[in-house]
């Protein structure tokens, strides 16, 4: 008899959690107390740990819920893994998305391994459909990009021993979840200390998604710089942006229409940046003479469009880079420590698009 399987039936509360604070000697006997008390067979139990669809939500819902009870972890010696990573963008359509395909395919090419690409439809947690899917692949690890995981979907990934990793984390990811971001705030400041040094008085932003971390911290970084400088923060030179050129191109309108108007503007990402370049040509004026622009991010873009733009540069492949190699680490280290937070440093590139007002 196993000495790991409690004397009496698993019916209430109190004997569960003495049941999963009992170690048990084998996973075999985990899982087999596991079918027991979720009223199913094994093999059942089997299928939901692998993904497979030939199972009844309400049963898959009941044996979810007690892994997470449990806190099963499946064995990685005893996991198939597929070679690949998986990589989930918030959304993916542009430049930005692409410098951080390039620093997980550097990686993942080096290790042997393929990358599989997906999208959250613009939402910051994937759905379930993404979740299971990603279990049945059972991928070396997942990289969330902007986005997240909430608690289902965590608990999945953990019962399968598929580490993860979330790239410029749209909110706070916990202390528990490894991340890897960039220092927005001193980017934000960065840039409009530059704008403040040439001479500049009236500076105006344009924001990303206020529920993103990321565009928040670039935005406190601004105001930071205008009140080290002894400038107002004036709330009416400050336009939400969604960090895509439409939006930039909106709030520079918006911003330039203004009775008395910014002279410098920090567009948030260069994207709206180069938004803002097209609202201030349809208006008749001239970056830098009458309108200095300072982005984020350093995409390829910003060398190459005239005037050159001056941004903060944010190493996204880099960055890119370090969350692969993180949740390859993770991967290989079964039970270490997943409580990583890695920022690493941005830079203010100086071009052609800022310079002194107009006297």
């Amino acid at each position: 008899m196993n000495p790991a399987k409690p004397s009496k039936p698993m019916g209430t509360q109190g004997t569960r959690t003495a049941s999963r604070s009992t170690a048990r000697s084998t996973q075999t006997a985990t899982l087999a107390e596991i079918a027991r008390e979720a009223g199913v067979s094994a093999p059942t139990v089997s299928k939901v740990l692998n993904g497979r669809a030939d199972v009844a939500p309400a049963t898959r819902t009941r044996v979810e819920e007690l892994l997470r009870e449990y806190g099963y972890r499946r064995r990685r010696a005893e996991a198939t893994r597929s070679p690949l990573i998986d990589l989930v963008f918030h959304e993916l359509e542009s430049a930005w998305a692409m410098e951080v395909i390039r620093g997980v395919e550097n990686v993942a090419r080096d290790e042997g391994l393929s990358v599989v690409l997906s999208e959250s439809a613009g939402r910051l947690t994937p759905g379930r459909t993404w979740a299971d899917q990603v279990a049945a692949r059972r991928p070396y690890g997942v990289i969330l990009v902007l986005s997240g995981l909430d608690e289902s979907g965590r608990a999945l990934l953990t019962s399968r021993s598929i580490p993860f990793v979330v790239m410029d984390p749209a909110g706070d990811p916990g202390d528990d979840v490894p991340s890897i971001g960039a220092t927005n705030w001193h980017g934000g400041l960065a840039a409009t200390r530059h704008l403040v040094e040439l001479g500049h008085t009236r500076i105006g932003a344009i924001s990303g998604p206020s529920r993103m971390m990321c565009s928040r911290a670039r935005v406190d970084g601004y105001r930071a710089a205008l009140e080290t400088a002894g400038l107002p923060v004036d709330p009416a030179l400050i336009r939400p942006g969604n960090f895509h050129h439409d939006s930039g191109y909106r709030a520079g309108l918006e911003l330039l229409r203004l009775p008395d108007r910014p002279t410098a503007v920090f567009a948030g990402n260069d994207l709206q940046a180069l938004g803002l370049y097209e609202a201030a040509r349809e208006l008749g004026l001239r970056v830098p003479q009458d309108l200095s622009v300072v982005g984020f991010d350093d995409l390829p873009v910003a060398r190459w469009v005239g005037p050159p733009l001056t941004t903060v540069r944010q190493p996204l492949t880099e960055m890119a880079e370090a969350a692969a190699k993180l949740v390859l680490e993770l991967g290989r280290a079964e039970g270490a420590s997943a409580a990583t937070r890695v920022e690493l440093a941005t830079t203010l590139v100086v071009r052609s698009s800022t310079g002194a007002p107009a006297a």
